[in-house]
């Protein structure tokens, strides 16, 4: 395959703003160039990994695939720009997702703990209270709304600042970084003075917290990262801002966008919705499937620390990998009826969390707030149908849909 525009249209943010192209995208690079040598304008190249098996493999030889010094896809421009307003430094955040080996342990250990999901459990009574008032809004707000921009986005950024410790007055500023930040180039997410601006926002606004989680620790995460030491010293300023950022933003977006992805799917599939209804039980596996079907995270990069050999093409040290989450979990190699979506698909074997090592730290909490919220929507919504044409986020980093008018009926309406 030798194509500019396949190498411009994986580079570009209008190319995951339309979800049928995306995909198409996809299925032509794993039909016929699973492992695609990238050039595209205004971006350092790269290697496309398309395919399920090749995914796992790289995620899983963490020494040989490391995640410095690339993390993500961002033009040559755009990285030119964080060093000088970085003092040199090359990436505005540095959270676990760019530490390798025995530090990335280090900084993992912070607060994992608290993300096993016997811990989580213990959240059960106060995020159900979540769900319930975010159902609560939904009904309120009447027969019709949008579904990501009135539910999806609120509950799960407010679940997150409970365990950060955070007030829910901020949550409308959180919320306005967040999508500069993972807004791409997309002009409707975007805020004045973009991710730049929004990351230094962020971190000013952490700095506070901070401080007075040093001096007045309490029982949530923020205090946690507050109070840590890496080999007996407190951590950097820039790492600890980095944590808080990375766990205030990636954990709830992506969240927010398999919730809604999720729930479209189902409208368009309404007899997986009907199954889901009349055996709940389901929900443990749909959380699963609607996050391999979202792939809310559309890729991380990887870089060669020794040259090797993959799919019979010579791969260099430094060659950088972009890992397509998206097209591996449409792998029809890996799953069966790979392009259906199924709220009973079991086994599931999604990359959706990425794998490996440095498999998303937040994954139990994730998929535990999706099945609170469905239960909720379960026991109280007879059916949703779309109300308009959803729409997606052009991004090629994380997002999905950023726009789902819905109608609802609730159980007993017609009474």
């Amino acid at each position: 395959m030798n194509d500019k525009s396949i190498d411009n249209a994986l580079a570009s943010g209008k190319t995951y703003g339309d979800y049928v192209t995306a995909h198409a995208l996809y299925a032509r690079l794993r039909s016929e160039d699973p492992l695609h040598w990238t050039e595209p304008d205004g971006f350092r190249p790269f290697w496309a990994v398309s395919k399920h098996a090749d995914v796992m493999d790289i995620s899983r030889q963490s020494k040989q695939f490391i995640n410095a010094p690339r993390e993500r896809l961002l033009s040559i421009e755009f990285e030119t720009k964080v060093k000088e307003v970085m003092a040199g430094k090359p990436f505005m955040t540095k959270s676990m997702h760019l530490f390798d080996g025995a530090d990335h342990k280090a900084y993992r250990d912070i607060t994992s703990q608290w993300f096993l999901p016997k811990h989580i459990q213990s959240l059960e009574a106060k995020v159900a209270t979540l769900a319930k008032a975010a159902v609560d809004d939904l009904q309120a707000r009447g027969p019709a709304c949008d579904f990501y921009k009135d539910i999806a986005v609120w509950y799960p950024l407010r679940v997150i600042m409970l365990i950060l410790g955070l007030p829910e007055s901020d949550a409308t500023q959180l919320q306005r970084f967040t999508s500069s930040i993972f807004g791409g180039g997309d002009p409707e997410m975007l805020t004045a003075g973009g991710a730049i601006e929004a990351t230094q926002n962020f971190r000013r606004y952490f700095d506070v917290v901070h401080a007075d989680r040093r001096a007045h620790p309490k029982d949530d995460v923020a205090s946690l990262i507050a109070n840590a030491t890496i080999d007996g010293r407190p951590i950097e300023h820039y790492e600890s801002s980095s944590y808080y950022i990375a766990l205030a933003t990636a954990g709830h977006d992506t969240t927010s966008a398999s919730i809604a992805g999720g729930l479209l799917a189902l409208i368009q599939n309404p007899d997986e919705w009907r199954k889901l209804q009349k055996d709940p039980g389901l929900l443990d596996l749909v959380a699963d499937e609607m996050i391999r079907w979202v792939s809310p995270i559309k890729h991380f990069f990887r870089t060669a620390a020794e040259d090797c050999e993959i799919r019979g093409k010579k791969i260099k040290a430094g060659d950088n990998f972009m890992l397509l989450f998206p097209s591996a979990n449409r792998d029809e190699e890996a799953f069966e009826q790979a392009d259906s979506f199924r709220v009973d698909r079991k086994p599931n074997r999604h990359v959706g969390f990425g794998f490996g090592m440095h498999m998303c730290l937040g994954q139990a909490l994730a998929k535990f707030e999706m099945r609170i919220l469905f239960r909720e929507l379960l026991a109280r919504v007879d059916h949703f149908e779309l109300n308009g044409e959803p729409r997606w986020v052009e991004t090629a980093f994380i997002g999905g849909v950023k726009q789902l008018p819905v109608r609802v009926t609730f159980k007993g309406a017609a009474a």
